[in-house]
């Protein structure tokens, strides 16, 4: 069985003329150090030469060099090495001597407490292979900064590809096409963005954009929910606070601001904000410093904001609950990005890219969808956006027994949708503000009965037995409803 080597005691030079003294110092110390000794100054300096030394204990008054003489010429030639003096006597100007030119690490008084011998030169060990590794890391930092600073690009690098432009799914005719283009034009200059849309469109996605084809893209990217925090805790979050600024206020905090200097803040949700807050955050965009909670001095940023809403801000300044000076700096430049049912024709692409990321979350990667099921994801309409479609396929990841995942497995309200249509939203609202009764009632029945023959895999006899019809009645709905697979 192999064994770690068991490591060599720290060595320590006793150098003292009188005999007995070193005795003494030899048995107190050999069982936790490999001991030395030296009668002068001469003799000390041949075993400095043949060996690794790494603390001296050293009497002051000996016979030609003294200590401090001796230690001041080892300290030039070996630095690294801890110098203690051992004296009887307490000359002020020895004292003065040794720490100033021979550097000394400790001065020690005659007589000497074994108990205290030992602990001084255990902390003396200790420092010196403090020392020495501080010095290996040191070096070795030194010899990696290239590849520290390759490391540095290249992670720039992923993040640029990992959140710029083109991580942002579409196809050559989607609407979210303009959306980029506009993007590709303004990040490279510090603008003020506002992004507009309904929740889970991906607006945080088009403000790591902004950042990431920005001159900024080497700093930090921030993130706040504004609309999840009340107002206090809301600008504690964002300017930081200072110990005691308020009850539980333990120690100084950072905030989201100064963690932003250089870089880019997103502010979500910015239109649930209070007329309170709204005054602050304006003070912020004006004079480009903010005051932590608590702080006597504001502090100065360089930050560039990127801001984002579900409401329809224009409405909210004429209304009176958005402030409009507050609107114009946050909306130097505006973005407007499409809901996932305006952009049907990117849902294939976009279900293919979130399928592989949550086969790889769930421990469980499949093949992909059924055209059947592809078919139902792009009838529906989405009203939870990329977000909710992201949610229906974790939940049919899990239910799946099989290597492809089928339209069985979609949740009731996806397979009622009836087929794509470019009219079926227009049909569907007149429909429902002056469609007879049992027009109405005939497209319910169509969709129910598509789901249930989805639900059994199109096996009519199941299917008719899930509804309570007969098999010839099945067949006769199907047929006058173009039912039939």
């Amino acid at each position: 069985m192999n064994q770690t080597p068991k490591a060599r005691p720290p060595t320590v030079l006793v150098v003292d003329d009188e005999i007995r003294s070193q005795e003494a110092l030899r048995r107190t110390l050999e069982d936790d150090f490999t001991v030395f000794t030296a009668t002068d100054a001469e003799q000390a300096r041949r075993v400095m030469e043949s060996e690794w030394v790494q603390i001296i204990v050293c009497d002051q008054r000996m016979p030609g060099t003294t200590g401090v003489e001796f230690l001041k010429a080892v300290r030039s030639q070996w630095p690294d090495t801890l110098r203690i003096i051992l004296s009887g006597y307490t000359d002020a100007e020895d004292i003065i001597a040794g720490v100033n030119e021979a550097g000394i690490y400790q001065y020690l008084l005659k007589p000497w407490q074994p108990e205290q011998l030992l602990l001084t030169l255990q902390t003396a060990a200790n420092v010196h292979r403090l020392q020495q590794e501080n010095q290996r890391l040191s070096v070795e930092l030194r010899a990696a900064e290239p590849v520290l600073a390759r490391r540095v690009e290249q992670k720039s690098e992923h993040a640029r590809r990992s959140f710029g432009l083109n991580s942002l799914i579409r196809t050559p005719d989607s609407p979210l096409n303009a959306v980029c283009a506009l993007v590709e034009k303004i990040a490279p200059y510090d603008l003020s963005v506002l992004i507009s849309g309904e929740s889970g469109t991906g607006k945080e996605m088009i403000a790591r954009a902004i950042h990431y084809c920005s001159r900024r893209a080497d700093k930090a990217f921030v993130v706040e929910h504004c609309g999840a925090l009340p107002d206090q805790l809301l600008e504690a979050e964002l300017f930081g606070y200072k110990r005691g600024a308020f009850t539980g206020a333990y120690e100084d905090r950072t905030g989201r601001f100064q963690q932003a200097d250089g870089g880019t803040i997103f502010l979500d949700e910015i239109g649930d904000t209070s007329a309170v807050f709204q005054v602050k955050l304006l003070r912020v965009l004006q004079e480009g410093e903010f005051r932590p909670l608590g702080a006597a001095r504001p502090h100065s940023v360089d930050v560039r904001v990127v801001a984002a809403t579900h409401h329809d801000l224009e409405a909210d300044v004429r209304a009176g609950s958005f402030r409009e000076d507050l609107y114009y700096r946050l909306a130097t430049v505006t973005l407007q990005v499409p809901a996932l049912r305006e952009r049907a024709q990117d849902i294939p692409l976009l279900a293919a890219r979130l399928l592989a990321a949550s086969g790889k979350a769930l421990g469980k990667p499949v093949d992909g969808f059924t055209s059947e099921a592809l078919a139902c994801l792009t009838a529906y309409r989405w009203p939870g956006n990329v977000r909710e479609l992201q949610n229906e396929i974790l939940r049919m990841l899990a239910l799946a027994d099989s290597p492809r995942l089928g339209a069985e497995l979609l949740a009731a309200r996806i397979l009622r949708t009836p087929a794509l249509d470019p009219t079926a939203d227009e049909r569907r609202e007149a429909g429902a503000a002056d469609g007879a009764l049992k027009e109405r009632m005939a497209e319910l029945e169509a969709r129910v009965l598509k789901e249930a023959l989805i639900r059994h895999h199109w096996n009519k006899s199941r299917t008719a037995s899930a509804l309570g019809l007969s098999r010839v009645g099945l067949r006769n709905k199907l047929l006058r409803y173009g039912l039939e697979r």
